[in-house]
């Protein structure tokens, strides 16, 4: 099976490394013109590191930088895109931040920081991409839907996570808000589900693996046995963001190793 995103404009957000990184090379390499959207002047490097892989395989792309927290910068990195790509066909609202700490001690800052990159960005990314998609309408000629929104989860929507109140809110709402839309727009032929990542070898997550010791103690976790790469992640982005997946909508998918199984009680607890 063949997956084609041939001529269709993809929004990656938060995709100047880590996971997003890894949808971004994936959605290339299936032929999508990706958007590589970076959060500050910082993270510029790594966005064209990203951009100059792609397009030494003979990729198209982008890079935007956005705070997706920022109303009249998401506005205008999707005004952006339209106005030098012609369109959206595919968001992914990827873009994600941790500020962990013990619930009393949590600070007013720290919540806000992650509900607004976590959750309030994938509400104004997915309100901007939806304006886009039913202004432009289907165009048979690249894919069956209307637009297709996946957004980036994690398994943390459904485990509760101590000392991480705000991240796991976050993710927990996120599913929600993907039900809500899928339901709001799929007679516009609008499909939005969520990808829900256990551990995945990124940049985010460092400390989890970076030692024998620390790996070791994660694959307690993850009946497979092996901790996840962001090309996991983007190989079944690809395959939402794809008509192979058309009746697919409202759908929160794990890609976790088994981590949802909870591998403590595989000896029976």
């Amino acid at each position: 099976m063949e997956i084609s995103l041939k001529n269709q404009v993809a929004v990656i957000t938060g995709s100047s490394s880590g996971i997003g990184a890894g949808i971004a090379k994936s959605m290339s390499g299936s032929g999508a013109t990706v958007v590589i959207n970076y959060p500050y002047e910082g993270a510029l490097d790594q966005a064209n590191a990203v951009l100059k892989e792609i397009t030494d395989k003979g990729g198209k792309g982008i890079i935007c930088q956005c705070d997706v927290s920022k109303e009249d910068e998401v506005i205008k990195m999707f005004q952006d895109v339209v106005s030098q790509l012609g369109t959206v066909d595919i968001l992914v609202n990827n873009a994600g931040i941790q500020k962990d700490s013990p619930f009393t001690e949590m600070t007013i800052d720290q919540w806000n920081a992650v509900i607004g990159v976590n959750l309030t960005g994938q509400f104004l990314c997915a309100r901007e991409a939806i304006k886009e998609f039913l202004r432009r309408g289907i165009d048979p000629a690249k894919s069956v839907a209307c637009g297709k929104i996946i957004n980036i989860s994690s398994v943390h929507e459904i485990i509760p996570w101590a000392k991480h109140a705000n991240y796991a809110s976050s993710k927990g709402a996120i599913r929600m808000l993907m039900q809500t839309l899928a339901q709001e727009y799929g007679a516009e032929k609008i499909r939005v589900n969520s990808i829900c990542p256990g551990a995945i070898q990124t940049p985010i997550n460092k400390s989890a693996w970076d030692t024998p010791e620390a790996l070791n103690s994660l694959l307690t976790l993850i009946p497979y046995n092996r901790i996840g790469q962001p090309e996991d992640i983007g190989n079944l982005a690809v395959f939402l963001a794809s008509d192979f997946s058309d009746y697919i909508t409202g759908a929160s998918i794990f890609i976790d190793g088994g981590m949802t199984t909870f591998e403590s009680f595989s000896t029976g607890g």
